[in-house]
């Protein structure tokens, strides 16, 4: 028996993409198919590196074969993955970047930079493109997470132009106002001095090609907050809180504050930080600290995603103060939590490119 490969497309067409809802074929997600006597190969293309249910695609696949063509096919599925995108090629800001992801919080306190840092960190480790820019302004705390205290980022001449080149460190492109400025000092800015600053960070700045961009919002509901949506069209939101009931109650004005008209940034889900305290010499006990599932709730009730729960464990704090996010490491419960959370938010980024519409510069206007 010769096998076509229109005989392998047609059986394809059966397997479908679990969060998209579409078979693999009609999603371009097929492609180089080689078939040659009893073997078949194709490469399975999928939305983003991180994608949490290739394996199951993966096995979808040989079973479609092995079903519509002839079940005694050897069949190889190679990975490939291109990072889906909704904007638009006649940007011309951040041109190349395909996904600019805010991560927020309504109060301070909650583990946001940590959450953004190690996302970023995970979201590398799985080979897509990532840059993170601290527009903490008044308060970064990358360059102390990444071990960037004394960097000062250089500069280059792009189209007649100076831009700011960012640092590259574990894989990730960041950038942060904590490299201009005097650590020790506070920084007394009136808001728009603060927003001056953060469209520096953004237009002066040569970003390159990026599958996703971490903008790490202060805390809060504000002046930076309006001022990336407005200069920035913004992929998605992914709020932090605690399970504390004061924790959650702000991270539901942060919710509002996205979702509202004007705005109308797609809310990708919410991540429940210290979710349970879990001390090194009892790896196996939870101890509620905060509350318990108040993240879990919170997001029943508000229709989203719970992207994740991570818990509170020493190492978190010791590695971020040491300027090593854990994420780095290899195969620990935290590590691997975080993984799970990259994958998560890359999977709900996949399904918010293929449900909605491109993202737009927010125009707001005072009455």
């Amino acid at each position: 028996m010769t096998v076509t490969k229109k005989q392998i497309l047609d059986a394809l067409k059966h397997v479908d993409d679990p969060d998209l809802k579409k078979d693999l074929v009609t999603l371009n997600m097929i492609g180089n198919v080689k078939t040659e006597g009893n073997k078949v190969s194709f490469d399975l293309i999928l939305t983003t590196p991180a994608c949490p249910l290739k394996n199951k695609m993966k096995q979808d696949s040989i079973d479609a074969v092995h079903k519509y063509v002839d079940k005694n096919l050897e069949v190889e599925v190679n990975f490939e993955s291109s990072v889906t995108t909704r904007r638009k090629d006649t940007e011309l800001m951040l041109k190349g970047v395909k996904n600019i992801i805010a991560v927020a919080s309504g109060k301070g306190g909650v583990g946001k930079s940590t959450v953004a840092a190690n996302l970023a960190v995970s979201l590398a480790k799985t080979g897509a493109k990532v840059g993170l820019l601290d527009a903490d302004i008044y308060g970064p705390s990358v360059p102390l997470m990444f071990n960037l205290e004394n960097a000062h980022p250089t500069g280059k001449e792009v189209d007649g132009k100076t831009k700011i080149i960012p640092i590259e460190k574990y894989g990730i492109k960041v950038l942060s106002i904590g490299f201009f400025v005097d650590s020790s000092q506070a920084l007394i800015w009136r808001g728009p001095m603060a927003t001056n600053a953060l469209n520096q960070l953004i237009n002066d700045t040569e970003w390159g090609e990026l599958d996703y961009f971490i903008v790490d919002l202060p805390p809060g509901t504000g002046d930076i907050h309006l001022t990336l949506v407005q200069t920035l069209p913004v992929t998605g939101a992914v709020i932090v809180s605690t399970p504390q009931e004061v924790a959650l109650t702000d991270a539901r004005k942060a919710f509002s504050m996205f979702a509202q008209k004007e705005i109308n940034v797609p809310i990708l889900g919410l991540v429940e930080n210290m979710s349970w305290f879990t001390p090194a010499e009892l790896p196996d006990n939870k101890y509620y600290i905060f509350g318990k599932e108040g993240g879990r709730k919170l997001a029943e009730d508000a229709n989203i995603v719970l992207l994740g729960q991570i818990p509170l464990i020493q190492s978190i704090r010791e590695s971020g103060d040491e300027g090593s996010p854990v994420a780095l490491e290899d195969d620990t419960p935290i590590a691997k939590a975080f993984l799970e959370l990259a994958k998560s938010v890359a999977q709900q980024v996949a399904i918010r490119n293929a449900n909605f519409e491109p993202s737009k510069i927010v125009e707001i206007t005072k009455k």
